[in-house]
């Protein structure tokens, strides 16, 4: 992918001295055309990374699926960046308060049914 292109450039160019990288395929696709064109554009591995995300897709919040679309019925993890930021701030906020939920039943029977008994249980322990 994208980050392994990004270290092996970075790998390079470590010396005193000048290099060069350069990256050669068999052939391409659209997607590994605009992803050697951001390679060429910038060295900033976090512009590069969102590039990568943007061309993967975000996968699933909380399953395997690291790559395509996610599993979140509104949001984005990346349009609504600040919202989950938010979100995850108050989440912390609440189980540092209460780390079994007692005192949120209601938000404690909503985990159970989204993410089943045994991974909210693994959920909660985090």
């Amino acid at each position: 992918g994208i980050a392994q292109l990004h270290q092996l450039r970075g790998r390079v160019g470590r010396g005193a001295h000048a290099s060069s990288c350069w990256l050669v395929g068999a052939g391409t696709t659209p997607d590994g055309t605009e992803r050697l064109e951001a390679m060429v554009r910038t060295t900033d591995g976090f512009e590069l990374a969102e590039v990568d995300l943007e061309l993967r897709g975000e996968g699933t919040l909380m399953g395997e699926r690291q790559k395509g679309r996610n599993d979140l019925k509104l949001a984005s993890l990346r349009r609504d960046r600040e919202w989950v930021e938010r979100s995850r701030t108050a989440a912390f906020a609440i189980v540092d308060d209460d780390p079994d939920l007692s005192a949120h039943p209601s938000l404690a029977g909503e985990i159970s049914l989204f993410l089943g008994d045994d991974e909210a249980d693994f959920l909660l322990k985090s």
